[in-house]
């Protein structure tokens, strides 16, 4: 194995932790922003002792925490943490599963039903509650499933943009030559008026509204050769957007509409709305395929990559070097191109961006080519570069695909 695939393994060692921290909370928000300082960019992997590997895997994992509890702080009229710690929208739980008695019961404790959330294509109905006012969202998480210990009870948490746009760049390249003609939806934030897509709907507050991360995306599944993509924004202008229910929303809706690849650059903690819509549409055809994030492999497992069947993506830069910040999952399918990489802001103008969110649409854009030949996952295990040691392995997955795909800076 090559020395860079041993430090990146020996990170993954590290990343090893309680049961009981496996909470999946998010990497920055799009309220924050999510990328690195690039003097640690700068640095070669190749270069790195595991010494250096597990300071820069702890130095991440601090940057996390103190990321996190500053958003919720700035945004304390929108977001509390969940009784597992992490970001949430403020004030409310969602119950799925819950009869009459259930609601009725829950209102006798001082809950009061803010509404019933159909998702009539995917055939599941959420439940909201407002907390009672007396009580954080954590201490009424946890009252409310001692009340109901049936009932599948969750906060609304929130997920996170997993990259980030820094200068601008000019420099002019030829498009890929491959044409895909399967739609893909994507659930982000809105593209710029710049960046065309086939159709836009909100699920949020302001939705849809102009994202630099949504347009990035956008641009370069339109780059590696889709021709239709349709656009859940589930971020609007609202600072708890990318929330739970707002991601089953638009899954529901994607899924009404027939879209059989979803590109979800989004990372959050393990949630049972996200993860029921989620197996919900797979049952229906749905390939969901979804990054590993940005908090370094010795955060917890990203959420919707570690559901069981979502294509895992990771990343790697221009020399096929692992993301030293990439994060991880419950288990790892492959890598694409996530970095020293060009993709177009809401103005349209292209930008250098970087972050596991952005390798994700390149794997979505070669599932939708291959949908129709045969069955996906072998077809994409045939294309994909074996990195690393031999075979799959924790750091690359089943290997790289789209190499040739990205609009290099």
């Amino acid at each position: 194995m090559r020395t860079a695939s041993a430090t990146f393994l020996a990170l993954a060692m590290l990343a090893s932790a309680p049961a009981a921290a496996q909470l999946g909370l998010p990497t920055v928000g799009p309220v924050l922003g999510d990328v690195l300082d690039m003097t640690d960019h700068a640095l070669d992997p190749l270069q790195d002792t595991v010494g250096d590997a597990a300071r820069r895997a702890t130095r991440l994992a601090g940057a996390r925490a103190s990321r996190l509890e500053d958003l919720v702080r700035r945004n304390r009229q929108r977001m509390e943490f969940d009784a597992d710690g992490a970001p949430a929208r403020r004030g409310e739980l969602l119950l799925i599963g819950a009869s009459e008695t259930d609601i009725a019961r829950a209102r006798d404790a001082g809950f009061t039903p803010l509404g019933r959330e159909r998702l009539d294509t995917l055939d599941i109905i959420v439940v909201r509650l407002a907390v009672p006012a007396r009580l954080s969202l954590a201490k009424a998480e946890a009252a409310l499933r001692k009340l109901l210990p049936d009932t599948t009870i969750s906060a609304d948490t929130l997920h996170f943009q997993a990259g980030a746009a820094s200068a601008e760049s000019t420099t002019p390249r030829v498009p890929a030559a491959v044409s895909i003609d399967q739609t893909v939806g994507v659930i982000d934030g809105a593209p710029g008026a710049a960046v065309v897509v086939t159709a836009t709907r909100g699920f949020a507050q302001g939705a849809p509204a102009p994202s630099g991360h949504g347009s990035a995306v956008v641009s370069i599944l339109g780059w590696a050769g889709v021709r239709r993509i349709v656009v859940a924004d589930v971020y609007g202008t609202d600072p708890a957007g990318g929330n739970a229910l707002a991601i089953a929303r638009a899954l529901d809706w994607l899924t009404g509409q027939g879209i059989r690849v979803v590109s979800i650059s989004l990372v959050g903690p393990s949630n049972p709305v996200v993860a029921r819509a989620i197996a919900a549409a797979q049952r229906q055809g749905v390939l969901v395929i979804a990054a590993v994030g940005n908090d370094g492999p010795a955060s917890p497992p990203a959420y919707p990559a570690s559901y069981p069947d979502v294509i895992a993506v990771t990343a790697v830069d221009g020399r096929n070097r692992a993301l030293i910040e990439a994060g991880r999952a419950m288990h790892l399918d492959y890598a694409a191109p996530g970095a020293d990489l060009l993709a177009r802001n809401a103005a349209g103008r292209w930008v250098e961006v970087r972050g596991t969110s952005y390798a994700v649409p390149f794997v979505a854009a070669r599932a939708a080519l291959a949908l129709g030949r045969g069955d996906v996952v072998p077809i994409l295990d045939g294309e994909a570069v074996d990195l690393g040691r031999r075979g799959a392995d924790p750091v690359f997955g089943r290997g790289l695909l789209c190499q040739s795909c990205a609009r290099r800076k």
